[in-house]
């Protein structure tokens, strides 16, 4: 059994009991969070796809914690102007394990 879903922009291919870690939820760590957008659902060999999304479908997973991935370094530079700026980000994320769907 496996579904695709979508949250925080993107699209992921999830199974039950897989950890994946997705944009940031403002949800508490041990809580429940259930993703309403479900785009395709395979399911005893039979395969269900949504336009855009599979009414009545749902795939529910536990918050397991939040965090921030690898920084990332910006740096922009223009030779013989003596421009350069160096910045860095940190991703918010969230990770998940998928319960059920």
């Amino acid at each position: 059994m496996l579904a695709v879903i979508k949250t925080g922009g993107k699209q992921y291919i999830v199974t039950p009991g897989q950890k994946l870690k997705i944009e940031k939820l403002e949800i508490e760590d041990g809580k429940e969070v259930i993703f309403g957008e479900v785009l395709l659902l395979e399911k005893e060999n039979k395969l269900e796809i949504g336009a855009p999304f599979i009414k009545d479908a749902k795939v529910i997973g536990k918050v397991l914690s939040q965090g921030k991935a690898k920084k990332v370094i910006i740096f922009k530079y223009k030779a013989k102007k003596r421009y350069h700026v160096k910045k860095g980000h940190r991703q918010l994320f969230t990770e998940v394990e998928i319960t059920g769907i």
